[in-house]
């Protein structure tokens, strides 16, 4: 049998009129509000107006970012690289990390100018010189000039003869054998040196691409006190101080994540007996 149909209780009217206004006879239901429009916004200066970039594609260049991690770097510069962060790790001993102890910076500089002011003169300057003793034109010179001496051989034969006023050695010469026993040398015979960082910057002074040592034997006599001054700090910083600086032993500096990791250990143990303590 089919299914009853609900009857509507009421008149057909009062239905009509509960569907138009509403189950609550006698309310009638509001219209929602339009939407309210957006206010103009002031524009108080036109010239410090925003202007949002767009990096997206055909937009705007891109900001400078530090790109040195995705660089591909050459294999020699890897191994520099490398070897420095391994001096750091292993323990070196005394007699290499001698070289890691320098001369500050301020005096350094201040050594390599005096240094300018003996720099031997070029190829060109002598063939030019020679050219003209061959003409007739210029004198030759009796005098020998005072100027600064180079290389290993040459310079270890000054010391030996004690000729050697002050030696000037590099820090970063490769292999350092070439140079480790020069210090020893220098003492034994009384000949103040000094350590400076940097064999191109030695080179440099006598036209040369590097420079392993460098030798003063005279001076004019306005740069006597200047001499003496770095002879002072050659004997009191390096000469009086080779001792101890061959038993001080160098290296051993672990890098960031390694320290981390040990103050993360060290506070999880400190934790420990700290709970231990309240628990007794």
């Amino acid at each position: 049998m089919p299914k009853k149909q609900a009857q509507k209780k009421g008149p057909p009217a009062q239905q009509k009129a509960q569907t138009i206004a509403g189950p609550v006879k006698g309310k009638v239901v509001k219209k929602p509000a339009a939407p309210a429009k957006p206010k103009a916004r002031k524009r108080d200066n036109p010239l410090f107006e925003k202007r949002p970039r767009n990096f997206g594609i055909g937009g705007n260049i891109q900001p400078r970012r530090d790109l040195t991690r995705f660089v591909r770097w050459p294999k020699y510069i890897k191994l520099q690289r490398h070897r420095r962060v391994l001096l750091k790790r292993i323990k070196v001993p005394g007699v290499i990390n001698q070289f890691n102890k320098t001369l500050d910076k301020h005096s350094a500089a201040a050594l390599l100018n005096f240094l300018e002011r003996y720099t031997p003169e070029t190829k060109k300057e002598k063939k030019a010189r020679l050219l003209l003793q061959a003409k007739g034109e210029g004198a030759p010179d009796k005098k020998k000039p005072k100027v600064v001496k180079c290389g290993l051989r040459h310079v270890t034969s000054l010391v030996e003869s004690k000729r050697a006023r002050l030696v000037v050695i590099a820090h970063d010469v490769d292999p350092i054998e070439l140079v480790l026993w020069l210090p020893t040398l220098c003492r034994k015979k009384g000949v103040p040196y000094i350590i400076i960082k940097g064999k191109a910057r030695l080179g440099k002074i006598v036209h040369k691409k590097t420079a392993t040592c460098l030798a003063i034997t005279d001076v004019d006599e306005k740069d006597k006190k200047d001499l003496a001054n770095f002879i002072d700090k050659g004997m009191e910083n390096f000469v009086l101080r080779l001792t101890e600086n061959m038993k001080t032993v160098g290296g051993g500096e672990m890098g960031f994540k390694h320290n981390a990791k040990l103050l993360k250990e060290e506070k999880r143990i400190q934790k420990e007996k700290k709970v231990k303590g309240q628990q007794v």
